[in-house]
């Protein structure tokens, strides 16, 4: 029972800090869901623009129920308030996984805040640029002289949204492998060997997640790809943490040892 209970209370502490974590994100998340709010208009209007730009010059989107303009609303207040809690976000996911790092590798944790963030709205932002205009472009040219392309504010939004999140996940891709790397779950010489299995794969989340047109497919492939060969470089630098200990157990092994000469010398 004793034994049970020294194990279980770890555990219960992490889980503990682990709600604590996941409650201050969820509270910055909805300030930055607060703030957004008060322009979500202006944001409706950006995120629209995309679509707005392929479609003839009389085009509208339209809503077919009274509520959806205010549930649209909400969920673009809703990722943007994520996007803007992101910074926040992934310190306290640092400060989750900091006590099992080394001193000198707790201090990066600037680097990482700054890298997860940059490459979170990288991702929504190559998007919206470069999938939104081809992607919607391939949907609207179905329409020919006996079909005309009414989207749907509720239909449209929610695909949009949904894409700037995935895109921006997606990005997080070196990021998380560095930290596998780091745990010696893989290694670059995996990455690797694994190459041409994650090409296939990359091509197969584009045809997923994206528009069903290949060209839309192969703007999510490329960047997959390209965050992969990024992985492979950075995770050369990711130093398992147990092969640190090893050497760090090797290195008092030889001050003991050294401090035994010198007292037989003595």
């Amino acid at each position: 029972m004793t034994d049970a209970k020294e194990h279980s209370l770890p555990l219960m502490g992490h889980l503990e800090e682990l709600r604590d974590r996941l409650k201050k994100s969820a509270i910055s998340i909805i300030i930055g869901f607060i703030i957004a709010y008060y322009f979500s208009e202006e944001l409706f209007y950006i995120l629209a623009m995309p679509l707005k730009a392929k479609m003839p010059e009389e085009g509208r989107l339209i809503f077919t129920n009274l509520p959806e303009m205010f549930f649209t609303y909400l969920k673009i207040s809703f990722v943007a308030g994520l996007m803007i809690a992101s910074p926040y976000i992934f310190l306290q996911l640092w400060k989750f996984i900091a006590p099992g790092l080394y001193k000198h590798e707790q201090q990066l944790m600037l680097p990482f805040v700054f890298v997860s963030t940059f490459l979170f709205i990288a991702g929504a932002l190559f998007g919206y640029f470069v999938v939104f205009p081809f992607g919607f472009e391939f949907f609207l040219n179905f329409s020919n002289n006996l079909v005309q392309a009414l989207p749907s504010v509720r239909e449209y939004f929610s695909l949009a949204l949904m894409l700037l999140v995935v895109f921006g996940a997606i990005f997080e891709l070196p990021v998380i492998l560095f930290f596998l790397a780091k745990l010696g779950i893989i290694t670059p010489k995996f990455l690797k060997e694994k190459r041409k299995y994650a090409i296939v794969l990359a091509f197969i989340i584009g045809a997923i997640l994206t528009p069903p047109d290949v060209f839309t497919q192969i703007l999510m492939a490329i960047p997959l790809i390209i965050l992969y060969e990024i992985s492979i470089f950075a995770t050369r630098f990711a130093r398992p943490i147990k092969k640190e200990k090893e050497e760090e157990a090797g290195e008092d092994d030889d001050e003991e040892e050294g401090k035994e000469k010198e007292k037989n010398k003595e």
